[in-house]
């Protein structure tokens, strides 16, 4: 397994072996002692599997107490992720990381507490799981709006298509208008 850093410090990009042979493939997605060595010490505390289709953006979301680290990859389909830095006491502080992650790629992103997340499905459908460092807590989620000009994430927008999105996130917050973390 190969951990990648981001531009923005923390972030990770877990690059797995991959065996493959007649019957298929096989890898490691997770190993304690590999993630610990690489800095990812958090202990996983819930699953989540989504199914999204085409044109789907999800996000961006943040718990503002329980932060949550996530785990992210995908086994069906292509997703851009985003990564968006909430924490104020950092330099990277409103700034976005995107990475193209999908079943064909294998890649794994490793997003700290501290972060809004979000993704656009770029294939037929998409599905996405994650492990996340602390459990759902609905009080405290927030939003984000995806297309904050002031964040100035370059999604890879289907031409001529608006985003399908969920009443929640089409009433996201400006970063200028969310709560952040110190």
């Amino acid at each position: 397994m190969k951990f990648i850093e981001a531009t923005i410090p923390g972030i990770l990009i877990i690059e797995p072996i991959v065996f493959s042979d007649e019957r298929g493939f096989f890898f490691e997605s997770f190993q304690a002692q590999r993630f610990a060595e690489a800095g990812i010490e958090d202990v996983f505390v819930q699953d989540n599997h989504s199914k999204s289709n085409l044109g789907t953006l999800r996000g961006l979301h943040y718990q503002i107490q329980q932060p949550q680290g996530k785990l992210v990859r995908v086994i069906s389909g292509k997703v851009f992720d985003v990564a968006v830095d909430l924490r104020k006491s950092q330099p990277t502080f409103g700034q976005w990381e995107g990475i193209y992650i999908s079943a064909d790629n294998k890649l794994q992103v490793w997003i700290p507490p501290g972060f809004a997340h979000g993704f656009y499905v770029r294939s037929e459908w998409a599905e996405v799981v994650y492990k996340t460092t602390s459990y759902y807590a609905p009080q405290h989620e927030r939003t984000l709006i995806w297309n904050d000009p002031k964040i100035g994430i370059n999604w890879p927008i289907i031409e001529n298509q608006l985003p399908t999105l969920s009443k929640k996130d089409q009433q996201g917050k400006l970063l200028d208008e969310a709560e952040t973390y110190t």
